[in-house]
């Protein structure tokens, strides 16, 4: 079963099929993840875009139709596109916004120093309404092998991330994914 919304005919295919969407969603249910926003993931995020020296960053669970942001850090005053095309300070964000979605269908790592040099994202909503040019974004991967959404971080100017950029974001996104293990073996 595809997840995919239709595409107008020559345009490219903006999110992948998602055929391990039903079994993430129930995990993501049963650890309690993806419906609100959380202080600690917030925080999380915040030490993302301290990092990497970037306005945005996400802490990003995706389920079968949108990006669940349950840690956030944009610029005050930046709004995001929303279902329906309007933009708000928003926790969430339709499948074929972005780039969290492709990160997750891989399973691999996601560098895009200048999204403008990749036509397939060139014409993201997150390109020409928020500006977004650069995404770095790792999978986070929990104990059963699921992929549950990304850590990721995006500037409005190219990025030469380089392999410095890349490990680090790799290596955060495994500590986030242990501490959803460790939270998940409370009582």
């Amino acid at each position: 079963m595809s997840y995919d919304p239709p595409r107008p005919a020559g345009r490219p295919l903006l999110t992948p099929e998602d055929r391990d969407a039903p079994a993430r969603v129930r995990r993501l249910r049963l650890l309690g993840l993806g419906a609100h926003g959380e202080p600690g993931f917030d925080d999380f995020a915040r030490r993302l875009a301290e990092i990497a020296s970037t306005p945005y960053a996400m802490v990003t669970f995706v389920d079968e139709h949108r990006q669940f942001f349950a840690g956030l850090r944009t610029p005050d005053g930046i709004l995001v596109p929303t279902e329906g095309g309007a933009t708000a300070v928003a926790r969430h964000m339709p499948r074929e916004y972005g780039f969290c979605p492709h990160v997750v269908v891989r399973r691999r790592a996601l560098v895009l120093e200048d999204v403008r040099d990749y036509p397939r994202f060139a014409g993201n909503p997150v390109v020409d309404e928020i500006g977004i040019r650069s995404y770095l974004g790792a999978p986070l991967i929990d104990r059963t092998g699921i992929a549950l959404g990304t850590v990721c971080v995006a500037d409005v100017t190219p990025r030469p991330w380089g392999r410095a950029g890349l490990e680090t974001i790799k290596a955060l996104a495994a500590e986030l994914a242990e501490q959803i293990e460790r939270r998940e073996a409370l009582p």
